[in-house]
């Protein structure tokens, strides 16, 4: 090693790099001058890369796609931005989903649920702005269609309620439709209510005489009120009748809700005939109003009289069901309605001083009563199975 003949380093001879000092700063490299060829006309210059011009790099041939920019539609994508694998596999979930989604709610909604969005969201802009009329009753006719809208999917895709007889309630005027009463809960009014809203050539609207539990409960006072229910009482009734509304009186009450299973379909008594009174004092028809179907969906096989007097209830329901299953219980048995109005029983022939005559309101009282059982047994004998 000592005889080592020290090799110096032309950088300028060889081509070589000269080391950078190991102390101070590094010595710019003076930058390469880069011949860019000239273009010929009808091509785009490019630009080299590392200083080597372009005709010196190697280049390979490459189809261009249907997708990509001047081969069809679509922009064509810049080199690069390619998707890495599990960003390929979100967009392929996310579009899967997204499409689901949309068609969901197209099959849902149909094709003009953007409408029916609008149209949702301008009757919520009413109801807080208080831009909405109501009768001296409480009334709310524009709620009254929307809860009559919930309630058409029970009706038609869980009950399948068959209606009939709707000729016989009157156009216009007033009218009283009374009906049986049974199931254990007023379901059988509700639907009665939908029935004649949505299948009366004149779509009118049904008010109930309801009790006065109804609109003791906190929440469901309020809508009663505004879906057109009033307290059941004389002088309610008549103002309604008097008005040329439509009015519906189940006149059983608690006794036929709170029946037991066994005694289905034998109608109990109809109270002392105050709703013929007010027929006969505004000489409103009486339409007799049967349905037939609502017995099974709560069939009551007990009731706990300890504890409904300790609820302050007309009675304490024990059915296959409940309480045994707990809110499950709540909900009604699947069956099939029939609900048939028959032909109306005039009153305009009486005089109205026949309202205060016992033998007269309890003739007529007597006649709606056995037309309605009457049509209850040949419904009954019509039908193929409760549930089908």
């Amino acid at each position: 090693m000592g005889d080592a003949r020290i090799i110096p380093f032309d950088g300028a001879a060889s081509g070589a790099r000269t080391p950078a000092p190991r102390s101070g700063r590094r010595t710019a490299r003076p930058a390469r001058a880069v011949r860019v060829p000239e273009p010929v006309e009808g091509e785009v210059p490019v630009r080299s890369i590392e200083g080597r011009p372009a005709e010196e790099r190697p280049t390979r041939e490459r189809p261009v796609r249907e997708h990509e920019e001047g081969a069809g539609a679509g922009p064509r994508r810049a080199p690069g931005t390619g998707r890495s694998l599990l960003g390929s596999l979100a967009g392929a979930v996310g579009g899967v989903v997204g499409g689901a989604a949309a068609g969901l709610l197209d099959g849902v909604a149909g094709p003009g649920w953007e409408d029916k969005a609008a149209d949702g969201l301008a009757f919520l802009r009413r109801r807080i702005t208080g831009d909405y009329e109501v009768d001296e009753f409480g009334f709310d006719p524009e709620l009254n269609d929307k809860l009559m809208a919930a309630l058409r999917v029970v009706y038609e895709q869980y009950f399948r309620v068959e209606v009939s007889g709707l000729e016989n309630i009157p156009a216009k005027g007033g009218a009283l439709i009374v009906a049986n009463h049974s199931g254990t809960l007023p379901v059988d009014a509700l639907m009665t209510q939908v029935a004649v809203h949505d299948h009366h050539p004149d779509r009118r609207n049904l008010r109930l005489l309801a009790a006065d539990l109804v609109f003791q409960l906190p929440l469901v006072g309020s809508v009663a009120r505004k879906s057109g229910h009033t307290l059941a009482c004389h002088a309610d009734a008549e103002r309604l009748l008097a008005k040329g509304e439509l009015v519906g009186v189940w006149p059983e009450g608690y006794k036929g809700l709170g029946k037991p299973f066994s005694e289905r379909y034998k109608l109990q008594r109809f109270g002392r005939g105050g709703f013929v009174s007010a027929a006969l004092r505004t000489g409103v028809p009486i339409v007799p109003c049967s349905i037939v179907g609502a017995e099974e969906i709560y069939p009551m096989v007990g009731n706990v009289r300890t504890l409904a007097r300790l609820l302050n209830l007309p009675y304490f329901p024990v059915t296959p069901t409940f309480p045994l299953l707990g809110p499950l219980g709540l909900v009604p048995l699947p069956t099939r309605w029939r609900i048939e109005f028959g032909a109306p029983i005039r009153t305009d022939a009486y005089a109205q001083e026949a309202a205060d005559d016992p033998m007269v309101v309890f003739n007529l009282t007597d006649e709606v009563r056995e037309t309605i059982q009457h049509t209850i047994y040949r419904l009954l004998m019509q039908r193929r199975s409760v549930f089908f």
